[in-house]
């Protein structure tokens, strides 16, 4: 029985080594398109799919999650090019927005599908930063174009929710569903 993440993030690599957690890699490569509107239901769509994406045993157990960032009704994925980044960053100065990750887990024919959300707080951005941070490319495969664990943490003002779902997986949601489904936690 082998624990499966269906994600090539490394962050998320990251996290689940964090709870000492064994677990192989293993990307879902599914079509990531939606027109879903609502950022919880989309998120929880997309996680679904992965999960359902990766070949598995039946008592292996398959972690996938999805993460969007949701400002004034607009969903920000990750941003296609060093333009499309600035231009989400600019929007994202000084504003409140939240973050929305959909984590599915797979295990034995069942599969739990939860959403988390936390709203974060910009200050505001001289374009001075945004260019900076541009340029180093740490926004290109970010949602939201930024990630509070690297150098765009300097923007976070301040969060209402968990941390780890901003990195885009919510360990403590995940922790639940494990157990829920009956997998190591």
């Amino acid at each position: 029985m082998a624990v499966i993440l269906a994600s090539a993030s490394p962050r998320r690599s990251q996290l689940l080594r964090g709870l000492g957690i064994p677990f192989i890699v293993r990307p879902a490569g599914c079509d990531e398109r939606c027109d879903e509107r609502d950022p919880e239901r989309l998120v929880c769509s997309l996680a679904r799919r992965k999960a359902l994406a990766v070949p598995a045993a039946l008592g292996d157990t398959v972690i996938a999650a999805d993460t969007v960032v949701c400002l004034e009704g607009d969903i920000l994925g990750k941003p296609r090019d060093e333009s499309e980044a600035r231009a989400m960053l600019r929007r994202l100065s000084g504003s409140r927005h939240t973050v929305f990750t959909g984590v599915a887990v797979r295990r034995a024919g069942r599969i739990l599908v939860r959403a988390e959300q936390t709203d974060v707080y910009f200050r505001p951005l001289p374009d001075a930063y945004i260019e900076r941070y541009v340029r180093s490319g740490e926004p290109l495969d970010k949602a939201g174009a930024y990630g509070i664990q690297g150098a765009g943490g300097a923007f976070v003002r301040r969060i209402e929710g968990d941390f780890y779902n901003v990195m885009g997986l919510p360990l403590c949601t995940l922790c639940e569903m494990l157990e829920e489904i009956g997998a190591q936690a």
